[in-house]
């Protein structure tokens, strides 16, 4: 964007040192705030069995978390750019502090889905906004280094953080008494030491001045690569739609289908998953846009089939399923990064944002709507058959995406 300010420049050795801090501080905060709100991911079997909620209520708890993302995406996102980082992240923070109360004190379903609503728009307004300071503190400190290390934390901090979440809340349900309070106690506490790291961090954006008049974020797709766009598109809902599977109703598979009910089992699956992406997304970070895309469908859809494969058996299999989810969450995160990759080779610098938050939105609906019809086929037909149609459906979707998000071939002279 044009009315950017430009980052603030340290003039003292000691500056760079607290740069240095900084650059682990926020790294810590997004990590904390991501994983929170994936701290329910394990406990949705428990409010099933306390409530009797049904799969698809469950998923519509998930759902609006989602929406609370896209809307906080477009609507203040893009403003940190004007108002500097802190001033975002600072009320993120207090949305996220202000879920885990909702949790703590309102625990029927209008109070979890209100709950989901407001931590989805503070981890909005927090992703893209941690994900620049943590590069332009990298920057400051380290100012003739390659911007892979700030990528590689950013990117462990984003789903590694989904992945300790469900983690730390499935072992605690687990292992202490009242599962239900103490996950989001914890997060609580680590959420009021990412709002301490957030004050001491120092600020890299200056305030524009003027002030620039308000917009929502808008959606800008280059028009001479409409057709790698579409496709990289398409392979981010592809990839967000794999993740939603594990941190909406595999916990609930886990305890159904495949008989076991220990949310820290549940937990531990989620963290596996998520892993699995962000460990592989710095195994390939040199590979092209192209193989990324195309390795990683080829390497989320054969989890996926694990899976079925999994719950198909005479004797479902758990050890199964969980390689198939270490698989299929590997291939996810390799898919995202080709996509990402994809989408900010082929934008135009002055649009790239927008560009990125049209894919970000893909992602999202991807994230809600194919896990809201598998919550809605679980009422009518068995576990196993939703899962064959979920993972065809994906396995249709690659297909397109991935011919269309690789880069045209040279024509000959």
């Amino acid at each position: 964007m044009s009315t950017l300010a430009l980052p603030l420049r340290p003039t003292k050795s000691g500056v760079h040192r607290r740069h240095a801090i900084g650059f682990w501080a926020i790294a810590f905060t997004f990590l904390v705030v991501i994983g929170y709100s994936a701290v329910p991911t394990p406990l949705y079997p428990l409010y099933q069995a306390r409530d009797g909620l049904s799969s698809l209520t469950i998923t519509v708890v998930f759902a609006v978390y989602a929406l609370g993302v896209v809307a906080s995406l477009f609507t203040v996102g893009h403003i940190s750019d004007w108002y500097g980082r802190r001033r975002l992240v600072v009320p993120a923070i207090l949305l996220s502090m202000l879920s885990a109360v909702i949790f703590l004190v309102w625990r029927d379903l209008p109070g979890l889905i209100l709950a989901r609503i407001i931590g989805g728009f503070g981890v909005g307004a927090v992703t893209a906004t941690a994900t620049a300071w943590i590069a332009e503190l990298h920057a400051i400190h380290r100012p003739d280094a390659s911007a892979r290390r700030a990528q590689v934390v950013a990117t462990g901090a984003n789903l590694g953080g989904i992945g300790v979440g469900p983690l730390v809340a499935g072992i605690l349900a687990q292992w202490v008494g009242a599962p239900l309070t103490v996950p989001f106690l914890v997060f609580l506490g680590a959420l009021t030491l990412a709002l301490v790291a957030t004050f001491v961090s120092p600020e890299t954006r200056t305030p524009v001045q003027p002030r620039p008049t308000y917009r929502p974020q808008t959606v800008s797709v280059p028009r001479q690569a409409r057709r790698r766009y579409l496709g990289a598109a398409l392979g981010a809902a592809i990839s967000f739609a794999t993740f939603g599977l594990f941190t909406s109703l595999a916990p609930s598979f886990l305890a159904g289908t495949l008989g076991d009910t220990s949310a820290a089992l549940a937990g531990a699956t989620a963290f596996s998953v998520f892993a699995a992406g962000a460990i592989a997304q710095m195994l390939v970070a040199g590979r092209s846009s192209d193989e990324s895309v195309l390795g990683g469908s080829a390497a989320m859809l054969a989890g996926l089939a694990l899976i079925v494969v999994a719950v198909w058996l005479p004797t479902p299999s758990l050890a199964l399923f969980l390689i198939g989810g270490v698989v299929a969450g590997a291939g996810a995160g390799i898919l995202f990064k080709g996509a990402v990759t994809t989408v900010a080779t082929i934008a135009f610098p002055e649009q790239r944002a927008e560009a990125l938050a049209g894919m970000f939105l893909a992602g999202y609906i991807g994230l809600s709507v194919p896990v809201l019809g598998l919550g809605f086929l679980t009422l009518e037909l068995a576990t196993r058959d939703c899962l064959l149609i979920f993972t065809l459906v994906l396995a249709a979707a690659a297909i397109v995406a991935a011919p269309l998000a690789r880069s045209p071939r040279p024509t000959a002279a």
